[in-house]
């Protein structure tokens, strides 16, 4: 069973058979092996030059992040798309099943691991049409990374040298093909420790600082939720305290900070700490604060080359298009960090991070040939 677009044919069943076999190999964050050496043979079969970086042994994994290069005919620079290898939990044991209105899930008991296998596989079928139809492409650069869902770990280490493209399309995106964000937010991750005095909370409760009481007022007084229209704030877990009949002498809080813009991150966590500062030497305790720029935040002109050669794409596919933003990271965030011009485009994927994830067929043949489309493009 095949598509045809323009004169070329999407092999249907190699593409599901090819997502299905994806699907099936264990690769949750920082345990990619298997899946780098699956993907590194597909990518050498194709013709491309494959290389391997030491991004695990930041970790202490065994599995770096992949890079493969093949040579176009097509005059201009390299168009780079990525696709992460891992995936989130529950994630080993995944089975892909094809049900008959064309819809793949998980047997419900796993993710489906769409979230990015779905666009790896795309890829893959994409350059396949290319080879089957000596069709001329661009030089094309393939970034797979490990460990983008905890915090874009794998590129956050990658050599941006190696890169020569100026552009990327990142697949990892939910909602229909055609559909790609310009824009993501800085995401802040921090601790808040409140150190206070441990006494008998029977005998002498006056002699000691209680710490859950300092960090409970610390958190009453922290703007949370919806800041405004491009920030939230979250405190998401509290733990503290050793026993019921000791004042507590520490609480640690954990939480996060999104902005589009990343000066407003970084001023609501010093309004964090001003708070912390504020109350604990009001009640005689201390803090330490830690905090992690997880990603930074960026905006892509929508009248870029990279916007613009995606939109002809689409166009020329009669798919709709609709550009967007996220509030979520994606290896994109290190690339643009890096210097390059990039949007995240979905790919196929929906309700990901959890069991009722699922795809299509028809969203998997979309985005193979938008991505072809791109490969082809002369702009």
């Amino acid at each position: 069973m095949s598509e045809k677009i323009n004169d070329y044919q999407v092999n249907i069943e190699r593409l599901t058979e090819q997502f299905k076999k994806l699907v099936s190999i264990d690769s949750v964050s920082f345990q990619e092996r298997e899946m780098a050496d699956y993907l590194r043979e597909q990518f050498e079969q194709l013709g491309f030059e494959v290389m391997e970086d030491e991004a695990g042994k930041h970790y202490q994994s065994d599995t770096g992040n992949l890079f493969a290069f093949k040579k176009g005919n097509i005059e201009g620079a390299p168009i780079l798309f990525s696709s992460h290898m891992d995936t989130v939990m529950p994630g080993f044991h995944k089975k892909a099943i094809i049900q008959e209105d064309g819809t793949i899930t998980s047997d419900g008991t796993t993710v489906l691991g769409a979230d990015d296998v779905s666009g790896i596989a795309a890829i893959l079928e994409a350059v396949r049409i290319l080879e089957e139809n000596n069709a001329r492409h661009r030089d094309i650069e393939v970034f797979l990374p490990i460990a983008e869902e905890v915090y874009l770990k794998g590129s956050e280490v990658f050599d941006p040298s190696i890169i020569k493209a100026k552009e990327a399309y990142v697949l990892d995106l939910c909602g229909p093909i055609g559909t790609a964000a310009l824009q993501a937010p800085t995401l802040i991750a921090f601790t808040l420790e409140v150190i206070g005095k441990a006494s008998h909370a029977g005998f002498a409760p006056e002699e000691g600082i209680n710490a859950i009481r300092a960090a409970a007022q610390v958190i009453g007084q922290v703007n949370q939720g919806q800041v405004d229209s491009e920030t939230t704030v979250n405190l998401g877990t509290i733990e503290g305290g050793t026993a019921t009949n000791i004042v507590s002498d520490y609480c640690k809080i954990r939480g996060e900070i999104r902005s589009y813009r990343h000066e407003k991150a970084k001023e609501q966590l010093n309004e964090i700490e001003q708070i912390a500062a504020k109350v604990t030497k009001e009640m005689g305790a201390s803090y330490r604060l830690e905090k992690r720029i997880e990603c930074y935040a960026y905006e892509t002109d929508k009248e870029s080359l990279v916007v613009r050669r995606y939109q002809k794409a689409c166009e020329e596919l009669e798919i709709p298009v609709t550009l967007t933003k996220t509030f979520g990271g994606s290896d994109n965030n290190n690339l643009v960090k890096y210097g390059m011009n990039g949007i995240v485009i979905a790919c196929g994927m929906e309700q990901v991070h959890s069991c009722k994830e699922y795809t299509t067929v028809d969203a998997l043949v979309k985005s193979t040939n938008v991505i072809r489309k791109l490969m082809e493009s002369e702009e």
